[in-house]
């Protein structure tokens, strides 16, 4: 990967987190809890948000290795108990984040094919097409690997919705050492969740091809 693919790669992550971080705190706000307002984390300055090694590090290591690529950022903080609708409400804070990444991957799908650089014969190997290609694997990696049910990531707290108290204490458990787990998962299970993401992803733009009619 050369510098200009590998800052368009950067330039798209830092758009990416800044929004799926922010998109967690407006919904917290929305839903009753303040304390990510408090600790200024309302916001869509990405400087509030990135965390070194999770927004920057990794999610460019693995795209330089040419991987599928994932990352996170600083968790913004929020209290459950002030939320409205409980563990319910918790869960539309966590997927609030990876559910916007996702619309953004599907809105840069869109915005290639009616612009042509995305067709049924793939995507155009042009400057709009590079941007159009890293925003959709940028977005749908964040997206993916978020979405895992594994405590600290936003997947896990749909789980809690769900999950009867005992597990519940458990991932709670789990979830106090945040950064730790991350570092397991990449670690320990790189190429398990690497398989999991390639085919999630393929999953997922063949949905997109389907929902905007190409090869059709």
């Amino acid at each position: 990967m050369d510098l200009q693919g590998i800052l368009t790669v950067f330039g798209v992550i830092l758009v990416s987190m800044t929004l799926h971080e922010a998109m967690h705190a407006f919904m917290g706000y929305f839903l009753g809890d303040d304390t990510a307002k408090t600790e200024g984390r309302l916001t869509l300055n990405p400087l509030k948000h990135i965390d070194p090694f999770l927004t920057i590090l990794l999610p460019l290591v693995l795209a330089i290795m040419g991987g599928p690529i994932f990352g996170g950022a600083k968790p913004v903080p929020f209290n459950p108990h002030r939320l409205r609708y409980g563990e319910w409400g918790a869960a539309l804070v966590a997927l609030a984040g990876p559910l916007t990444n996702l619309l953004i991957a599907f809105f840069a799908f869109g915005v290639g094919v009616v612009t042509g650089v995305i067709s049924a014969s793939g995507i155009e190997n042009t400057p709009l097409g590079v941007v159009v290609l890293t925003t959709i694997s940028v977005n749908l990696g964040f997206f993916v690997f978020n979405m895992l049910p594994i405590p600290p990531l936003d997947g896990s707290r749909a789980l809690y919705a769900l999950a009867p108290e005992v597990v519940r204490r458990v991932m709670e458990r789990i979830e106090q050492y945040g950064l730790f787990v991350v570092f397991a998962i990449v670690l320990l299970g790189g190429s398990l969740i690497g398989a999991i993401m390639s085919t999630s992803i393929q999953s997922i733009i063949s949905l997109f091809e389907f929902i905007f009619r190409l090869g059709v």
